[in-house]
């Protein structure tokens, strides 16, 4: 794919705090590993149903200085909640790479307390992802309903992140926001990562002001951060000035401090290489300071995360 972007390698240390690894020959994640790809969000995800190692993702980067990560869960095997942190704290401890991880836990499940406390026991983890988007189109719905985060069983496996030290990576559709801006202050000292800039799925008038209004009140909330990422999955044939107002207006609204860039990597390598994305990433800030650009590539990745 050819865009209109700069490749050329930057010094600049980078810190991706949005990626995925999978062992498809060890380890079970259903769905990459179906006998028949149903429509998904993402498209197509045939190419990358095949192993994703930590050597491929280091090979995918190898120009962009990429000096630490994190890794966030991508749909290991459900029955076996703690068993991909135990894989990457595995690899983590032998390689370095992934320097934080973001477990899953189903927090409205009964045993969400256990496994909570299992997932604290290892040193890299730093927070937890529950998606919890839902859309009216069955193909871009990940739960049985739009209003978890208004229900008492769910919100009480979300106050014991609490007790763990643990962040809270959010990912939803517009239509949510408000109520995930209720959700925050409701939990001020729980720190919550928007994925993917809010992934603005819809791109009519109606759903691209329902993002503009939900960006805007999440970012009255000051415990909610945001990852500009996955900005592919919603924009397939994305260039840099499709993507520009969505990584503009989301720095507009949460500022500089609360921002990090992101690949979403392999999922997003589906619409781009990594050296094309943050090419477009570096386009769009070059009128942004160095400590600016400092911030949203490395700085609020350490902050945010713990490194």
């Amino acid at each position: 794919m050819t865009r209109d972007i700069d490749n050329t390698p930057d010094e600049q240390a980078v810190i991706d705090p949005h990626h995925h690894l999978w062992d498809l020959s060890q380890n079970s994640y259903p769905w990459l590993q179906a006998h028949s790809f149903e429509p998904r969000l993402e498209g197509d995800i045939r190419p990358i149903a095949k192993d994703y190692l930590l050597a491929d993702y280091l090979a995918d980067t190898a120009k962009q200085n990429v000096v630490k990560s994190v890794h966030v869960e991508c749909g290991w095997d459900p029955s076996d909640p703690l068993g991909e942190t135990e894989w990457l704290q595995g690899l983590a401890d032998k390689h370095g790479y992934p320097h934080g991880i973001i477990g899953r836990a189903t927090l409205d499940a009964p045993d969400v307390e256990q496994v909570l406390e299992g997932h604290a026991r290892y040193k890299n983890i730093r927070g937890i992802r529950h998606a919890i988007n839902w859309h009216p189109d069955p193909t871009k719905t990940y739960v049985n309903r739009p209003d978890l985060v208004r229900i008492e069983a769910w919100r009480h496996g979300f106050g014991l992140l609490r007790r763990f030290g643990l962040s809270f990576d959010l990912q939803l559709y517009p239509a949510q926001m408000a109520d995930a801006a209720g959700l925050a202050r409701a939990y001020p000292d729980i720190l919550i990562i928007l994925n993917h800039a809010g992934m603005p799925v819809d791109r009519d008038e109606e759903g691209l002001g329902l993002w503009l209004r939900g960006m805007s009140e999440l970012a009255t909330v000051p415990n909610v951060v945001v990852k500009i990422s996955g900005l592919g999955t919603v924009d397939w044939n994305w260039t840099v000035e499709s993507i520009r107002p969505f990584v503009l207006q989301t720095i507009e609204a949460f500022g500089v401090s609360r921002c990090m860039f992101a690949s979403n990597f392999p999922v997003d390598k589906l619409y781009g290489d990594f050296d094309s994305l943050y090419g477009a990433f570096r386009k769009i800030t070059q009128p942004f300071s160095g400590d600016e650009r400092r911030m949203l590539f490395h700085d609020n990745a350490v902050r945010y995360y713990r490194l």
